[in-house]
Order: C-alpha cells, then structure tokens, then sequence
C-alpha cells in the first residue's frame, strides 16, 4: 500500500485503482485507466460515487479535457523518475481546462520532484511505504527562489529582479 502525501503530510488514500480486467467496480471512490473510461463510459458516468481517471505518460490532458467535469481526481503516471512530461500534463489541465480538483502524481517519483510537482498544479503524490517521510518533507522547502512563474503563488526570481531594478 502506498502512503499519500499532500501539502508534505500523509493523508489517507480513500481512492481505489481499478484493473482493466476487474469485472465489477466497488462502491466508493475509483480511478480507472482512460481505456476503461472509453470502454465503459456509460455505466461509470451512472455511479453516484467520485471518479478518477489515469493517464499514462504518453496519454495527454486534451484526452481528457471534454470529461474533466465528470473526474474529482487525475492521476499522472511517471514510468521511470526522468520522464516528465506529466508535469506538462497537470500544468496543461489547470492553466488550459481549468481542472480544479485533485491532480496525483504515480509511479517513479523522487523526493526532489516534489516542489516541482506542487508548483505544475499536483495536489498529491503516492509513495511507496518504505518512503522516508522527512525527505519529501524537506523537499518543499529546499528551494525557496524559482525561475519559471508557477501555478502557486510565489513570484519567479525574474519578476524579482525587475522589481529590485538588477535586470537591464
């Protein structure tokens, strides 16, 4: 089982991933895979319970983008740690459709990633049990300057200069 971080906290995973195979769908919150969205749209959009869906790394937010109203939960997986295009796919979904509710990093995701993660628009990440819990913590406030503008609310260090006059 894989803990949950939010905000550096752990929080409980309420959500259940549903296999492609499984012939039923539990009661309850579920995240299923976009081809299991496809496949069985009609009767998963009649559930009266949250709905997640998962997109793989190659699988974009425009996938996606005409259902989001449906989806309470996006999960972007990360095959390997150095593939990144999921931090262009949770930046796409809220800067471009406007999703506002929960987007979940999954898969190979290491603690450095994590303030990144934050600052593309994720809201959670799973890690493993093992996960020291004081690293992921620590991440978040590592880096206290950025260069590129974000989704949360700090300023970039080119905005900062601007302001202080040291850019000519």
């Amino acid at each position: 089982m894989a803990l949950l971080l939010k905000d550096g906290a752990v929080a409980e995973n309420s959500w259940l991933a549903i296999d492609d195979e499984a012939v039923t769908v539990p009661e309850g919150p579920v995240i299923v895979s976009l081809e299991r969205w496809r496949r069985d749209r009609a009767a998963l959009s009649a559930r009266n319970t949250p709905l997640g869906v998962r997109l793989k790394s190659d699988q974009l937010a425009g996938e996606v983008a005409a259902d989001l109203d449906r989806f309470t939960l996006v999960a972007l997986e990360f095959p390997v740690f150095r593939d990144g295009r999921a931090f262009s796919t949770a930046r796409e979904l809220r800067e471009h459709h406007g999703f506002t509710g929960e987007i979940r990093a999954v898969g190979h995701v290491l603690p450095d990633q994590y303030q990144f993660l934050v600052r593309t628009g994720f809201t959670s990440v799973e890690v493993a049990d093992t996960a020291k819990l004081e690293s992921w913590r620590h991440a978040l406030s590592e880096i206290s300057v950025a260069y590129q503008a974000a989704l949360t609310d700090d300023t970039p260090l080119s905005n900062l200069r601007r302001r202080v006059g040291t850019v000519g």
